[in-house]
């Protein structure tokens, strides 16, 4: 058995702000008000979102300023997530009045500082903010930052998707974004019991894809890498169905997030049902 290994994406930052700040500059003006996956957000909003991430965590991280929100870490799962939601509409309707320029001149000043950042903190010690949809009450900073750089793929692609442009599938930049939303698995099944020994395998197919299992051990689920053998179940996807399920997005007509229900018939399930298929309730996203 093979535990999952920590994630250490500090050093494609760089790169992805490249693959960005590429698209960005080359917009024309109407290309910004194009609707994105983000509920009402366009182009513009996503861009501004991104920008609000960096400003956050480098005033409240780097540079220590005092948080008056802090009591939103103490929330339960659901409070916190509407205190995100209620946080990014607050900075994006601020961002309209950036000219789009402007805001890739901001995006293009804090990105290489949001990378020395990240890469000045120690991997192992405890970060600030946790990740919750994975179960975290406290994260060492190499997930943090993993989660981080998911949500930068994540919302890129959100853009290249609305002004036609390909998203980043290339292993270097999605089997990361996978790796980490995988690390939501136990924390999905925490409430499924199952007998001690029991395994469930998971697949994702293509050149980003890999392969991982729960295992049942004393009443808890762990994740482990590779592949399960004698596993009670066997769940097989994409890797495009993959990060659109997992990141729980879905607007009629547009949105490139996944129903689960619509999802279910793009997965192969094998084995005991009722474990394989409580994949599709897994969100590795918070806002």
């Amino acid at each position: 058995m093979n535990p999952v290994e920590p994630i250490f994406t500090v050093e494609l930052f760089p790169g992805l702000s490249t693959e960005l700040l590429g698209v960005l500059k080359s917009l024309p003006s109407d290309a910004w008000d194009l609707p994105t996956a983000c509920a009402d957000w366009s182009v513009k909003d996503v861009a501004a979102h991104l920008l609000g991430g960096n400003l956050g965590r480098l005033s409240f991280g780097r540079d220590r300023l005092e948080h008056t929100r802090l009591g939103a870490l103490s929330m339960d799962y659901e409070a916190l997530v509407q205190a995100i939601d209620r946080q990014n509409a607050e900075w994006v309707s601020i961002a309209q009045r950036f000219s789009y320029p402007l805001l890739v001149d901001f995006v293009e000043l804090t990105d290489p500082q949001l990378y020395q950042y990240f890469r000045a903190l120690p991997p192992f010690e405890p970060s600030g903010p946790a990740v919750a949809w994975a179960g975290d009450s406290q994260s060492p900073n190499w997930f943090d930052i993993a989660r981080e750089y998911t949500e930068k793929w994540l919302h890129q692609q959100h853009i290249r998707e609305a002004v036609g442009r390909p998203v980043l599938a290339e292993r270097k930049w999605l089997f990361p974004v996978l790796d980490t939303f995988l690390r939501a698995l136990p924390h999905t099944y925490r409430s499924l019991e199952a007998a001690d020994g029991t395994a469930i395998g998971f697949q994702i197919t293509g050149e980003a894809g890999g392969d991982w299992w729960l295992r049942r051990e004393q009443a808890a689920w762990r994740l482990y890498a590779g592949q399960a053998a004698g596993a009670a179940a066997r769940v097989s996807l994409d890797q495009d169905t993959a990060w659109r399920l997992f990141t729980k997005g879905y607007r009629p007509g547009y949105r490139p997030g996944l129903r689960p229900e619509t999802a279910q018939s793009g997965i192969q399930f094998e084995g005991d049902a009722a474990l394989g298929m409580r994949i599709l309730q897994m969100v590795a996203i918070m806002a």
